[in-house]
Order: C-alpha cells, then sequence, then structure tokens
C-alpha cells in the first residue's frame, strides 16, 4: 500500500509539472498523460477507500465480541499471533467501546490459532490484556471485559510495542495519502479550469 501511494505521489507531481506546458506540439500528449494519471489515482482512491468501509467480514472468520462491563471507556485492539519464533503478527484497532456498549471484530483465523486482546485508557495507559487460544476456526467468540486485567506482563509489553508499530505505521500512512489526495485536488483543478 505504502509503495503504491509513494509512486501515485510521484506521478501526481510530475503531472502536476506537466500541466505548464500548454502550448506546442505535445499538448495533446500532456493532457491525454495527466487525464490517465488523474482517473487511475481516482480509480485507486475508490478502491481503496471501498476497501476500507467494507465491513471485514469473511465467509470463514472468528468472529469475536468485546463487551465493555467498566465504567469507562477503553480502546480495543486485536492482536492475532501467526508466528511468535518469526515475530509475525497483524494488529487491528477495534475502537472505543463505551461502558455496557460492544464491538464485533472479524479475524481471519486460517493461519492462526491465538489471538490477544488489548485496552487502553487514554493513549498509552494498558489497563487489560487477555489472551484466546481458538480451537474452532469458524464461530463466535464472546469476550465480557468486567475487571483490569494482565494476563502476561512479557506478552503486554510486546503488545504494546506492536500496537505502537500500528500507530507509527497509521501516521506514515495517512501523511502520504493527504499528500497524494492534495496533489489529485490540485491536478483536477488544473486540469478542468477554464483560460
Amino acid at each position: 500500500m505504502n509503495t503504491i501511494v509513494f509512486y501515485l505521489v510521484g506521478l501526481l507531481a510530475f503531472s502536476l509539472a506537466l500541466s505548464t506546458i500548454s502550448v506546442g506540439r505535445y499538448k495533446f500528449l500532456v493532457k491525454s498523460v495527466r487525464i490517465v494519471v488523474v482517473l487511475f489515482s481516482i480509480s485507486f482512491f475508490g478502491f481503496w477507500f471501498s476497501q476500507k468501509s467494507i465491513n471485514s467480514f469473511f465467509e470463514k472468520s472468528l468472529s469475536v465480541q468485546i463487551v465493555n462491563r467498566l465504567n469507562q471507556p477503553l480502546d480495543f485492539y486485536t492482536i492475532k499471533v501467526i508466528d511468535k519464533n518469526k515475530n509475525q503478527y497483524v494488529t487491528e484497532h477495534i475502537g472505543k467501546i463505551r461502558p455496557d456498549y460492544y464491538q464485533i471484530s472479524y479475524l481471519d483465523m486460517a493461519n492462526s490459532d491465538e489471538f490477544w486482546v488489548s485496552g487502553f485508557l487514554g493513549k498509552k495507559n494498558l489497563v487489560y490484556f487477555s489472551q484466546h487460544s481458538v480451537l474452532k476456526k469458524i464461530g463466535d467468540q464472546k469476550i465480557e471485559v468486567r475487571n483490569y486485567l494482565n494476563q502476561s506482563q512479557k506478552l503486554s509489553n510486546l503488545a504494546e510495542k506492536k500496537i505502537e508499530q500500528l500507530h507509527q505505521v497509521n501516521i506514515g500512512q495517512s501523511v502520504w495519502i493527504t499528500l497524494c489526495l492534495l496533489l489529485l485536488y490540485l491536478n483536477i483543478v488544473l486540469l478542468f479550469r477554464k483560460k
């Protein structure tokens, strides 16, 4: 994803630079290239936004319902353990869950048999951590958070590192996507402006 966005920023910047060529024999070729770049960018972001918006329900997925029974809202994350020896984990942000509310997440457990749930009070205060083994790959699990719990200090420290890595990736990705959308907007405005 980051590589495609990086190349897209380059293409859009090149297309923006091509907008200075408005006369001469290359005018039609330059405008055609700019239109192709803009259409590709719009279709990429349309596909990407639709993928992010669609519920992550898979046909053979594990449905995890997290219920917050505490009197404070917590920010929950799931970490799917793929291979502990190779340090392969998939971190997903579930969201902030208010007291006596729940959130459902769908985990594709085809290549994993364990996941962790972490709950944060504020930005960095880990107040809940639990490990869950998956015996049946297809089915539902309901996790009720009734007290502040940390099942494993070592694993919760690892979970905090993985969640921090997710935050860093999301920050970097949001900067590149914002820059790309800004360049796309400028290209569209310059492409359809009237002289």
